[in-house]
């Protein structure tokens, strides 16, 4: 995936989070919608991981198509 193509990923899963969260404003989510929130949460780490990798590497005069999606596994437990 290029930038743009993470980007566009990016702005589908925001729109798919927001509209998860405001479908239930006042009401708790169902199973089904919490599991699929929690991926859309994951997937966004996932696409601003590759994002700033793509950006670090072209910043350092690297090939940012070296970059690789890191599993959820990984961004998720990041310290910061």
């Amino acid at each position: 995936m290029d930038d743009l193509e993470v980007v566009a990923r990016i702005n589908e899963l925001t729109e798919e989070e927001h509209r998860l969260q405001q479908a239930h404003v006042g009401t708790p989510l169902s199973g089904e919608e919490l599991t699929r929130l929690r991926a859309v949460e994951v997937a966004l780490d996932q696409c601003w991981d590759l994002l700033r990798q793509r950006r670090a590497r072209r910043t350092a005069g690297g090939d940012p198509d070296a970059a690789e999606l890191r599993s959820g596994e990984v961004v998720e437990h990041y310290r910061q």
